[in-house]
């Protein structure tokens, strides 16, 4: 069968790590999983609780839009975090901040346009460009810029997409940051995607979000993080007013709602920080030892991490094949990590990404093999 050229997007190498490390679970092995940034904790128990209580009534279609009461929820938040008065209708609930992208690419953006966004930087944000006939444009970032976007570098596109805390860095970008980028995307006709979707998960200064120093700009967020629903496929976006009807009825076409039971859990998670919080206190004292742990290790050229829970190793002293390196690490140490390739397709073979989401026994755990690996090396 004939297919298209758009659909042949490159392979989100992470989830091939995925799949060896589960192919090495399965034949004995102990595997740690540093690869995969997903918490190791499940979903707040309030919200599990409201999905259980809620089973007996039917569970169909809701408005495209998500439920009043989860947009209503989102907004308060905004106003919690940020001190942004946000009028719920702006808000777009969404199938995961995957669905979000969809949209926003969708609502902006026509065939050929190009895009802009920092390298190293979330695989998907291209792949998904591409198989929507747009043009992934990577804006090379520096370690001694933490791994940011500098306003002067921005090439000539149609989008710029902004991600803080930054994946596979952790690094977050300030207000000043902020608004000298969203400004000088706007002198060059730029729109503006803002990817927040870990937010809450900063370990010193708050995350401050795009919609502090502007309303021109599209808000991504996602209940996967900061509140432990990965698999539930719940997120969010925030458009400006002239975009909520165009956003609609693509949301309507393209998937008519976001999951009714997801909806209902992300509703009651909102009224679960202490839960959050405490999943939070983890993933601090988990970077206070991948930092300590890591440059012990071997693995000392580190951009240090102010959110998320990665860490992104320059790895250029140690090979020139990252992608190799990490299937040794796991054949040799039984420690699963990601190559950089993942996130910058120019200079990703000289990186590895750490992730430190899961409990704390186990990144010790991590630690301690990936020292041993090292020093026999």
């Amino acid at each position: 069968m004939r297919s298209s050229l758009r659909g042949q997007v490159d392979p989100f190498i992470v989830m091939d790590v995925m799949a060896a490390a589960a192919q090495a679970e399965a034949a004995g092995r102990h595997i740690i999983h540093m690869e995969v940034g997903q918490p190791g904790t499940p979903a707040p128990t309030g919200a599990r609780r409201a999905l259980a209580a809620a089973l007996e009534q039917p569970l169909g279609y809701t408005v495209a839009l998500g439920l009043p009461a989860l947009r209503q929820g989102i907004a308060d938040l905004y106003r919690r975090w940020y001190g942004v008065d946000l009028d719920p209708a702006r808000v777009v609930v969404t199938p995961g901040s995957s669905g979000a992208f969809i949209l926003a690419f969708s609502a902006l953006f026509d065939a050929g346009d190009r895009v802009a966004m920092g390298f190293p930087g979330y695989p998907s944000y291209r792949q998904i460009l591409r198989a929507m006939s747009l043009t992934p444009v990577g804006i090379p970032t520096r370690a001694e810029d933490r791994y940011q976007p500098r306003p002067e570098d921005l090439p000539e596109a149609e989008g710029l997409i902004l991600a803080s805390p930054g994946n596979p860095s952790g690094t977050v970008l300030t207000v000043p940051e902020l608004a000298a980028l969203t400004e000088a995307a706007r002198a060059r006709g730029m729109a503006v995607i803002s990817d927040e979707i870990y937010h809450g998960l900063s370990y010193g200064d708050r995350c401050h979000s795009a919609l502090e120093v502007t309303d021109e700009v599209v808000v991504v967020n996602s209940f996967s993080k900061y509140f432990s629903m990965t698999g539930w496929r719940v997120g969010w976006m925030v458009v400006p007013p002239d975009m909520v009807r165009t956003v609609e009825r693509l949301a309507q076409n393209l998937f008519i709602c976001p999951p009714h039971a997801s909806q209902v859990a992300a509703l009651a998670a909102l009224d679960c920080i202490p839960e959050a919080e405490a999943n939070r206190a983890v993933y601090a004292e988990n970077r206070r030892l991948m930092l300590e742990g890591l440059p012990r290790a071997g693995f000392d050229r580190i951009a240090p991490p102010e959110g998320a829970f990665y860490i992104y190793a320059d790895v250029s002293h140690l090979t020139e094949d990252s992608v190799s390196f990490a299937a040794e690490i796991l054949e040799k140490a039984g420690v699963a990590v990601t190559p950089g390739l993942d996130f910058d397709p120019d200079r990703g073979a000289r990186t590895l990404r750490f992730s430190y989401a899961r409990a704390t026994a186990d990144i010790a755990e991590g630690l301690a093999r990936l020292t041993a690996f090292m020093a026999a090396r």
